[in-house]
């Protein structure tokens, strides 16, 4: 009996947060690639629509459908308008994030504390709750939560977002656990430091950045394709038996 190619995604739909650039692009066009249905959403319909445009004329399929993952009404019209389409939900990406406070822990205040956790971690929890009831109905699904290893180091005036980021960790291992009767995976990736917009002030600097490189094993830091091709890879079927995991990835920073 021949066996299918384990990494084909053909039939699949996948959603994936903050896609209009950078990581959650990747994520998007490398599971295009694998023949997914990729929904793009961010909070700028013309950013999404350009990715899709590229996806579309690579011969994928893929959908824009704009929403701001801090407002809950979008989050859930999101699911909605994508189940709608397309009759069925394979694969949620949290990928959407944000930092809005750099600087030591105790100049956190309680406004940005909260932002932090409302974006970074609550919604991850209402994306993966409103993906649930579909993925079940289909006999299974996966949820890829995009960390950082930020909720793994501590320093770097980045406390705040690291505690979020840690969070996401505890938040894909209790679903996974919990919903592994349903056949649902769910993993976490944790990217070091990563060339995009969302990081620019960590790599744009070239001391900075030289200085990261040489205590790197891998000598680089990271491209969004680098992070994009795992997130496919787990949401295939090669990846049928991870679930709750913390996949890190960054040149072996976390290791050095």
């Amino acid at each position: 009996m021949a066996k299918s190619n384990p990494f084909d995604l053909t039939g699949k739909v996948a959603i994936i947060t903050g896609s209009s650039k950078g990581i959650g692009r990747s994520i998007a066009e490398n599971m295009a690639l694998m023949g997914a249905k990729v929904v793009i959403s961010s909070r700028k319909a013309d950013a999404c629509e350009e990715v899709a445009a590229g996806i579309r004329k690579n011969g994928g399929e893929a959908t824009v459908i704009t929403a701001n993952i801090s407002r809950k009404d979008e989050v859930e019209a999101l699911v909605a308008k994508t189940v709608e389409k397309y009759g069925r939900l394979d694969c949620m990406v949290p990928n959407a994030a944000v930092s809005p406070y750099f600087g030591p822990i105790t100049g956190l205040e309680d406004d940005a504390f909260d932002k932090l956790m409302n974006s970074n971690v609550r919604s991850n929890l209402w994306l993966a709750k409103l993906a649930r009831p579909h993925m079940i109905k289909q006999g299974g699904g996966t949820i890829i939560i995009i960390s950082s290893i930020g909720g793994l180091k501590a320093g770097g005036n980045l406390g705040g977002y690291g505690i979020s980021k840690a969070a996401d960790f505890g938040l894909g291992r209790a679903l996974a656990t919990e919903w592994g009767v349903d056949n649902i995976r769910v993993n976490c990736i944790a990217p070091g430091l990563v060339k995009t917009d969302f990081a620019k002030a960590l790599w744009e600097d070239d001391k900075r950045r030289a200085a990261r490189e040489a205590t790197t094993p891998l000598r680089r830091i990271g491209e969004p394709d680098d992070i994009g091709a795992i997130a496919a890879f787990l949401a295939s079927k090669a990846a049928a038996f991870i679930t709750g995991q913390i996949i890190v990835a960054d040149g072996g920073v976390t290791i050095a």
